[in-house]
């Protein structure tokens, strides 16, 4: 089968680690389930596996992509879960020794993916394959964070770091369906005049102070912004943070956490049932993921080059 694969780990220039061409299909096994992957949509993890966080050379070559949706081997139209963990847990992304798809078990950039088959979606027919494929990882981590562990309620302030990316992109789309005052950052201008036409409330240069003191920041940035974060909070606000794309050491700013009662909450992924719940969502009100592009998988590494140039507002998708 025709696949997108890790080769070779390359740190500095991560798309010339890529390969196209033909790799094993997956064989059925008990448990898990084979799906003929119709779109697959890009994330950040797939370039940084391809710089080798998380995905080590012992493992190559390894088809990447963690989101996928498709049909699975019973004929039934299906969107992927990407984590893989212990179900004992009842929420899998708690099991310390989980994985996404491409970090242990080959990812979804395949004409067929083995997954799981407690990892399966119902996928409704008011979703597109394409739309459907972007929500298993940007949309609901945005999800998770947004309803899951940032305890606001409807008509709170918040502060989305980076607009631009798939999880950014999902926080603005979801918060101000959920009532919320958004406020959002980018370098760009471009992407902060995206932001506001989603309905983000102000968008303002990376750094810059707010007009006023928020309930909760989400945050994938990491070190770059998190000063600025922390900053932002009113007394007893929040951080959610669920990456580290500009490195994971600023300074801790401990003094101001602890005298304001701030909070710290890390997020990864989402679980099974917040998926569904997600998908629900986004049946009932309407809501879309945001597509930047949509690319034969064949030329999947001009996704990849858009992303490491930040050039995307939204998910980067290839069909199959």
């Amino acid at each position: 089968m025709f696949a997108i694969t890790a080769a070779r780990i390359a740190p500095d220039d991560p798309v010339s680690g890529l390969e196209a061409g033909e790799r094993p299909a997956p064989e059925a096994r008990d448990g898990w389930a084979v799906v003929d992957v119709r779109a697959a949509s890009l994330n950040h993890h797939d370039l940084w596996s391809l710089r080798g966080a998380g995905l080590t050379e012992e493992r190559l070559p390894m088809i990447l992509g963690c989101d996928a949706a498709g049909v699975d081997d019973r004929g039934n139209e299906v969107i992927v879960h990407g984590v893989v963990g212990d179900p004992s847990f009842g929420d899998e992304t708690l099991d310390p020794r989980r994985s996404l798809l491409s970090e242990v078990h080959q990812g979804t950039f395949a004409e067929q993916v083995l997954v799981p088959r407690r990892n399966l979606v119902p996928k409704p027919p008011e979703l597109s394959f394409e739309e459907a494929a972007c929500l298993p990882t940007a949309w609901l981590t945005a999800y998770s964070m947004l309803f899951g562990k940032a305890d606001l309620r409807p008509g709170s302030t918040v502060l989305v770091q980076g607009a631009g990316g798939g999880v950014s992109v999902a926080l603005v789309r979801l918060a101000v369906h959920a009532g919320h005052r958004v406020y959002v950052t980018s370098r760009s201008e471009a992407k902060r005049e995206r932001a506001l036409k989603l309905g983000a409330y102000a968008a303002l240069p990376s750094h810059e102070r707010l007009p006023e003191r928020v309930d909760a920041v989400f945050d994938s940035v990491g070190q770059a912004t998190w000063k600025h974060s922390v900053r932002s909070l009113r007394p007893g606000g929040a951080i959610i943070t669920c990456g580290a794309t500009s490195g994971d050491a600023p300074s801790a700013e401990l003094t101001r956490v602890f005298f304001l009662q701030l909070r710290v909450i890390g997020s990864t992924m989402g679980s099974l049932p917040e998926l569904a719940a997600l998908t629900e969502m986004c049946v009932r009100t309407g809501i879309r993921p945001d597509i930047d592009r949509v690319l034969p998988l064949d030329r999947a590494a001009e996704g990849f080059r858009a992303m490491a140039e930040g050039e995307q507002f939204g998910k980067i998708v290839f069909t199959v």
